[in-house]
């Protein structure tokens, strides 16, 4: 006589599987469940990172501001120093319109945008009147820059004069040393006379020297 076993449904034994330690015996609702979770948190990750990029590229990078870079050229004169540390450029070739250090930091926005107010303070040389500047390394060079003679007189050197020579109004500076007297006429493209009364050649420096006898 053959014996028959109760059999159970197969839910019942799905109903009463243990979760083994681990996770094992998970049901695949609760797989299902932990990827959805990953998914959604690397879905948030990409989100922020893409308007992250998109915020940066709308409102641009801040503009890095030049520092003072100050340097002395070869006719020892002021001179912008170049990011590259050897360059020396002249100060009136900072911000020309023409990139003159090779990265072009000589015409950054952020230095240019509003002279002289902009500019690094040992590029810049104010005139007599306080609405005119020069470039510092225009200072002293025997031309009559600021228009005033102002950027040609120097306070070592009392007996300094400068003036516009003849109907050219080309400038001259003359300087006093001892019992000698030192014309210097720059030439800047106008004919003027010389002190022989023979006319000068344009684009070029005449010294004339006088000497003069100090009365006693």
């Amino acid at each position: 006589m053959n014996k028959i076993f109760p059999q159970g449904d197969g839910n019942d034994n799905a109903a009463g599987a243990k979760a083994l330690p681990g996770g094992e015996g998970c049901g695949p609702l609760c797989c299902s469940s932990r990827g959805a979770c990953l998914s959604a948190f690397l879905l948030l990750l990409l989100v922020t990172l893409a308007a992250l990029i998109a915020l940066v590229t709308i409102l641009g990078l801040p503009p890095r501001t030049p520092g003072a870079q100050i340097c002395v050229t070869l006719t020892n004169r002021t001179g912008f120093l170049c990011h590259d540390r050897r360059s020396c450029i002249p100060a009136s070739r900072v911000c020309d319109g023409i990139r003159t250090c090779s990265h072009g930091e000589d015409e950054a926005e952020a230095m240019c945008r509003d002279m002289p107010q902009s500019l690094p303070s040992f590029l810049v040389a104010h005139c007599g009147d306080p609405s005119s500047w020069i470039y510092s390394d225009q200072k002293c060079d025997g031309a009559n820059n600021c228009g005033d003679c102002s950027d040609e007189l120097s306070p070592d050197s009392p007996n300094h004069r400068c003036w516009n020579w003849g109907e050219t109004h080309s400038p001259a500076t003359l300087s006093t040393r001892g019992h000698r007297d030192q014309l210097k006429v720059a030439l800047s493209g106008g004919h003027h006379w010389d002190s022989e009364g023979h006319p000068a050649t344009p684009g070029q420096d005449e010294e004339i020297k006088a000497q003069r006898e100090e009365e006693i």
